[in-house]
């Protein structure tokens, strides 16, 4: 079981870091990610994102090594 919800973990953050990367208009037009930019700026929001994905990314690593 655990290594399922790692397996979900990394492909969570691998979107994530798609996201991130390819800015799709759709996506990036969202209320949530328009209020990180307001409050944070445009580039901090991107490292926000980086290091959400890095969480999940070793969640799931962590998760699949139990």
């Amino acid at each position: 079981m655990l290594i399922l919800i790692g397996l979900i973990s990394i492909v969570y953050a691998s979107f994530v870091v798609f996201i991130t990367i390819k800015r799709p208009e759709k996506i990036w037009a969202m209320k949530k990610i328009q209020f990180f930019e307001k409050r944070f700026g445009p580039n901090n929001t991107i490292i926000l994102f980086y290091a959400w994905a890095l969480l999940f990314f070793f969640l799931g690593f962590w998760l699949m090594a139990q």
